[in-house]
């Protein structure tokens, strides 16, 4: 196979346009500085007010203090709102018309899709790196191989969130609209995925559903990974992260099919 059959083929044509449409969603992010202070406020927000003042009438059986226990929820609260809602921008692409433009290109919708999930990732990867930098001021101690498991757990959510985000606003036509339905997706994520508190002795209708929950694996494994503290195996948190990744994926590539441009 030649050089100029290999830059003509429909894979490197497809990765190019992905490229192109990532590149198009980070821009717009860089950009956006305000949106970048902004997005780490709630976080911070948390993990400094919520974690000092709960954690000064708490105590936990394990022997951690608390603000470092709920580091890991943090960062994922972190991925779960900035991914979630990264799904409005369709809707603003589309009162712009820029979603148009780019529907009509030559280029199938699933691309379309991997490109702005792969955008939407990458705002809520830079996030998770500032938090992980202030998780050192806090006593938070990383090794290499648990550096790169928080970032490959937070990898898989932020993907997996994304594409949920995007899957639910390629499905409303007002901002108003993905607002009300996201608050009942975002609170129950992060309210039931351990993030504040350990799940052992639980009731059993409040386990149920923490367990049913895609972003409690996460929560776990962060744990598992930052603090060495977790209710399931890494390994078991990560095959049901995969799954919910598939899901929502096929359910972000069939909204994207049936979307409308207008």
């Amino acid at each position: 196979m030649t050089i100029n059959q290999i830059l003509n083929s429909k894979f490197v044509n497809t990765f190019l346009h992905v490229y192109a449409i990532w590149l198009r969603e980070f821009k717009v992010y860089l950009r956006e500085r305000s949106r970048i202070v902004g997005s780490l406020f709630t976080p911070l927000l948390w993990l400094f007010i919520i974690g000092s003042g709960i954690g000064s009438s708490t105590t936990l059986s394990i022997d951690v203090n608390y603000q470092k226990f709920i580091f890991p929820g943090i960062i994922s609260m972190s991925i779960i709102f900035t991914s979630v809602f990264y799904g409005a921008y369709i809707i603003w692409d589309r009162k712009f018309d820029f979603l148009k433009s780019v529907m009509v290109a030559p280029i199938s919708r699933e691309t379309i899709f991997i490109g702005k999930t792969l955008g939407g990732m990458t705002n809520s990867m830079i996030q998770v790196i500032m938090l992980l930098i202030i998780g050192l001021f806090i006593g938070i101690v990383y090794s290499l191989v648990s550096l790169l498991q928080i970032i490959f757990v937070s990898v898989i959510l932020s993907f997996l969130l994304t594409a949920l985000g995007l899957g639910l606003g390629s499905r409303m036509h007002s901002l108003e609209g993905f607002q009300m339905i996201v608050t009942f997706v975002v609170f129950p994520l992060f309210f039931l995925s351990g993030a504040l508190y350990p799940l052992d002795n639980l009731p059993d209708w409040l386990l149920f559903l923490t367990i049913m929950d895609p972003a409690t694996y996460a929560v776990d494994a962060l744990r598992n990974s930052t603090l060495g503290i977790a209710t399931y195996s890494f390994e078991f948190d990560l095959l049901l992260l995969f799954c919910s990744t598939i899901i929502t994926t096929l359910f972000g590539i069939l909204s994207f099919r049936k979307m409308k441009a207008v």
